[in-house]
């Protein structure tokens, strides 16, 4: 078990380095529901002005503390945590993102197609898509782990951006800022803080300003825009602010040693973001003497937040008292009842208390999350406990083929989908998936043996 949350399933992808050829090397990546719904919150309106379907986006977030972002990969959006937690807020975060829409909309990385011609640019990019769907692997908190490795001289190569890149996504941002009635002053002091880092060395610069060339004229660009914009002065919205805030301290609490996070965050400090960070920070002590009262204070003031009911239900279940977290996740799903990672945290619960009334709620549960996302490697592990605790043979190895089949274990894919077929009806569109899962797994095995 994971300290930061509860542990995700770890999934190792593949690297090409030209020196060694394939090579294993492991990187934080994360998932969290409160997190992800934030940035999606700040991103939405942008991705509208620019003609990009909000829910074509993913949004992946990387444990990284240096300031990055980058999309690759088609509509994926990359963003370190050092990111979100070095913003000071909201505003300077916004701005980022909506450069980032700008590199979408622009189509800038379809110039990529010629570095992918090489096994490395092509093993890198395939490490960015696998992120994809290994992120749905995940346990849905802070910390699940997923190794994904990188040569970082040759992924800054693959993401770098052209100085006509750059001030055209610029432009772009400007476009949206602006029709989104927001100030660009949050890029503008985005820009400057990595203008003051030009003057280290390399190796001490944060990877965004590697990959994201800055020059004075963009520098210039960005300023007389904030001179001249009618929206230059516009306040922060207030509901942002706070979300940001909250954003910081729970990454904060979950990533930072728990003496650092009780030093920042004092207890004479009475704001909703401060007792959320204090909450955590006590519970991963662990001495929930101390979380609990905090998150049920938050509770009782926000009873209507799905977030720290999901967190009273982490702090039970991953303290044994499993029985106990089943009515906040219950809750916590209640309010937010598409969410499939809160599904997946209830659903895994629920088939630990080990009662099988409750395997049918389970089954339930991870049907409408899988239907959400359907590379989620733990969704389908947790799907086929939830089936082969309940005695249901067939559609316990259709679960264990779909999750064979993300994990590339083709040989367990076919064997498991040989048995789904011998024990579940020839009809509907679960034996049609099957079938889908037959095909990719023969082709897969054709492509391997090439």
């Amino acid at each position: 078990m994971s300290r930061l949350a509860l542990l995700a399933l770890l999934v190792t992808l593949l690297v090409f380095d030209p020196r060694r050829g394939f090579a294993q090397a492991p990187i934080n990546y994360i998932r969290d529901a409160e997190i992800e719904n934030t940035i999606r919150t700040f991103a939405t309106p942008l991705f509208k002005v620019a003609g990009i379907a909000p829910e074509s986006v993913h949004i992946l977030l990387v444990n990284d503390p240096t300031l990055n972002a980058f999309v690759a990969g088609g509509q994926n959006l990359f963003v370190h945590t050092g990111l979100l937690t070095r913003s000071e807020n909201a505003n300077q975060l916004i701005g980022v993102i909506a450069h980032e829409t700008g590199h979408i909309e622009g189509g800038h990385l379809v110039r990529m197609r010629g570095a992918l011609e090489d096994a490395s640019g092509a093993a890198l990019l395939g490490m960015l898509l696998g992120a994809v769907a290994g992120a749905a692997s995940g346990r849905g908190d802070v910390g699940a782990a997923v190794a994904l490795g990188s040569q970082e001289m040759a992924m800054r190569n693959l993401l770098s951006h052209s100085r006509g890149e750059e001030s055209s996504a610029d432009q772009a941002a400007i476009r949206y800022l602006d029709a989104t009635k927001q100030s660009s002053k949050g890029l503008l002091q985005f820009f400057e803080i990595l203008h003051n880092q030009e003057l280290l060395v390399t190796s001490r610069q944060d990877p965004y300003l590697m990959t994201h060339p800055l020059t004075t004229e963009r520098m210039d660009t960005m300023r007389n825009h904030v001179a001249a914009s009618p929206y230059t002065d516009e306040s922060e919205n207030p509901q942002y602010a706070e979300l940001h805030r909250r954003m910081k301290a729970k990454l904060i609490a979950f990533l930072e040693p728990v003496g650092t996070t009780l030093r920042r965050y004092r207890d004479n400090d009475p704001s909703v973001s401060a007792r959320y960070a204090r909450a955590i920070a006590y519970y991963r002590q662990p001495n929930l003497n101390k979380a609990l009262p905090l998150i049920n204070g938050l509770i009782a003031e926000e009873p209507k937040n799905p977030y720290f009911h999901e967190l009273k239900g982490q702090m039970l279940f991953e303290n044994g008292r499993g029985g106990e977290a089943v009515a906040p996740y219950r809750e916590a799903v209640k309010l937010l009842p598409n969410n499939p990672l809160l599904q997946e945290q209830l659903a895994q619960v629920l088939i630990e208390q080990e009662d099988p009334a409750l395997l049918k709620e389970a089954q339930k549960l991870l049907t409408k999350a899988l239907t959400a996302e359907p590379d989620s490697v733990m969704g389908w592990r947790l799907q086929a406990m939830a089936y082969g605790r309940d005695g249901n043979e067939g559609m316990t190895a259709y679960a264990m083929a779909e999750q064979a089949l993300l994990q590339g274990r083709l040989a367990e894919a076919s064997f498991h989908v040989k048995k789904a077929e011998q024990l579940l009806p020839k009809t509907g569109p679960v034996w049609l998936r099957i079938q889908d899962i037959r095909e990719q797994t023969a082709n897969a095995k054709a492509e391997k043996a090439r």
